[in-house]
């Protein structure tokens, strides 16, 4: 890449280099773009930058990057410049793969510097030289090639199942590989590809990325676009089709064999809620082990869910596990999608993943009665839960306690305990304190009544309250 770095300040300038037929890498930046400002170090010595590059060889476009990836530039520069084979892909695991030292070092700068995890997981993931080549082997089985949760005929997850369907949908033979079978391969894979969760698609052992991706991608258009360009051929054989309606196999399938009005009752069930829980009993009385392990979870993610007991309605039972392909319960669905049952639920929340994908499908969590009563504390440095508002009091310990802040001028906000029977009874609990009114100074319960009268006639109310 001859390791020099050229401000290039006219078209004309720019037409020059490319025809000189020599790598060239072009780099379109931002003066207001952090990630330009940050990464110029690397940059230097990669002779690119972010977060836009075009990549030139013999004045013609060879490939293009962006974002801010130190890894996935790292190998793109090698390839151009030739310290990769061109006929291999290029790498998509870390950056020691094709950056030297001093590039290492600068990113390890920067990532100490600027606190940048991101940055971090892209250095050399530790992983055994014997793990990387099997793990490239197993990528590169197939050109197109899934990881992912389950097998394309039974998917584990919502999402692996959404993928194999754009698989099939884009007519594309491809390769699966089921990552709940082999633990080194899974946690392996998402240091290898830097990516830390699944399903995972490759196309010529490039990591095209994960479901919403591919969603993403199969939308557009571009999907089709990567299969061409890299020479996968489309079948008129889609296997989806080949699938036999109630088979209960193979997952995707043009008809389940459902009636119309069951299959839209169905969709409407799910669709009911953003979060919906098919379980056995209620929230409140689950039937069985699973269901109330799912539900201990939910609530534990803070998060409304609606729910459909499958113990009341043997059609709704018999239905979603045609139309879901899910034989078991219960089956938890977020804004539409299957995301599986009580093991893969609870697997998604010990890594994380569960609350990753509630935030990215907009599920906020819920204001807990603990939070609403700790966050009606702090509404005011002063603040007095009381029977009445002040200016009508409705007892007479409240009406003392009143007279006794406004005697010494002290501002104060107060609660109204008796408009809100929930906020009433939650906060004796959370004080552990049984009476009203009750009067907190930053957070701190004070006291009640006889503490309130006490703390003035001893001259110590103003003192306290503005310590």
């Amino acid at each position: 890449m001859g390791g020099s770095v050229k401000d290039v300040e006219s078209k004309e300038e720019l037409d020059n280099v490319v025809r000189q037929g020599a790598p060239v890498i072009l780099h379109f930046w931002a003066s207001w773009c952090e990630a330009s400002k940050h990464m110029d170090q690397v940059f230097s010595h990669l002779s690119t930058d972010f977060p836009h590059a075009v990549f030139f060889r013999d004045g013609k476009t060879v490939d293009t990057m962006e974002g801010a990836d130190p890894s996935s530039l790292a190998n793109k520069v090698a390839k151009v410049a030739g310290s990769i084979n061109p006929g291999e892909a290029a790498a998509p695991a870390s950056l020691g793969m094709a950056a030297g030292p001093t590039v290492l070092e600068t990113v390890k700068e920067f990532a100490k510097e600027n606190g940048a995890s991101q940055v971090e997981s892209q250095l050399p993931s530790g992983l055994s030289d014997t793990l990387k080549i099997h793990l490239q082997k197993v990528i590169e089985t197939q050109p197109v090639m899934l990881f992912m949760k389950g097998s394309p005929e039974e998917p584990k997850c919502g999402f692996s199942r959404k993928v194999v369907e754009i698989l099939r949908e884009e007519k594309v033979k491809f390769g699966s590989f089921d990552i709940l079978l082999d633990t080194e391969v899974r946690e392996g894979l998402k240091k290898f590809s830097n990516w830390p969760t699944f399903p995972q698609l490759y196309c010529k052992g490039e990591l095209l990325g994960g479901c919403d991706i591919a969603i993403a991608m199969h939308e557009s258009g571009e999907l089709k676009e990567v299969f061409r360009d890299h020479g996968i051929e489309t079948s008129d054989l889609n296997e989806a089709k080949e699938t036999k309606p109630g088979s209960g196999k193979g997952g995707i399938s043009e008809s389940t064999g459902l009636s119309v009005t069951l299959t839209s009752r169905l969709e409407s069930l799910i669709n009911s809620s953003p979060v919906i829980l098919f379980m056995k009993g209620k929230p409140d009385e689950p039937r069985c082990g699973f269901s109330r392990k799912v539900v201990e979870i939910l609530q534990q993610e803070k998060v409304d869910f609606g729910s459909f007991d499958i113990l009341s309605d043997d059609e709704v039972r018999q239905g979603l596990k045609v139309h879901s392909n899910w034989s078991s319960y219960p089956q938890l669905y977020i804004k539409g999608e299957l995301i599986g049952g009580s093991d893969i639920v609870l697997e998604m929340q010990k890594s994380g993943e569960l609350a990753r994908v509630l935030a990215e499908k907009g599920i906020t969590q819920k204001e807990t009665l603990e939070d609403r009563v700790r966050n009606l504390i702090n509404s005011s440095p002063t603040m007095l839960f009381m029977k009445g508002t002040p200016d009508a009091p409705k007892c007479g310990f409240s009406s003392k306690v009143v007279d006794a802040l406004r005697a010494e001028n002290v501002s104060f906000g107060s609660f109204d305990i008796l408009t809100d029977e929930e906020v009433r009874q939650g906060l004796k609990v959370f004080s552990n304190w049984p009476t009203f009114p009750q009067l907190y100074y930053k957070g701190e319960l004070i006291g009640g009544c006889d503490i309130i009268m006490e703390l003035r006639n001893n001259g110590e109310l103003k003192s306290t309250l503005s310590e």
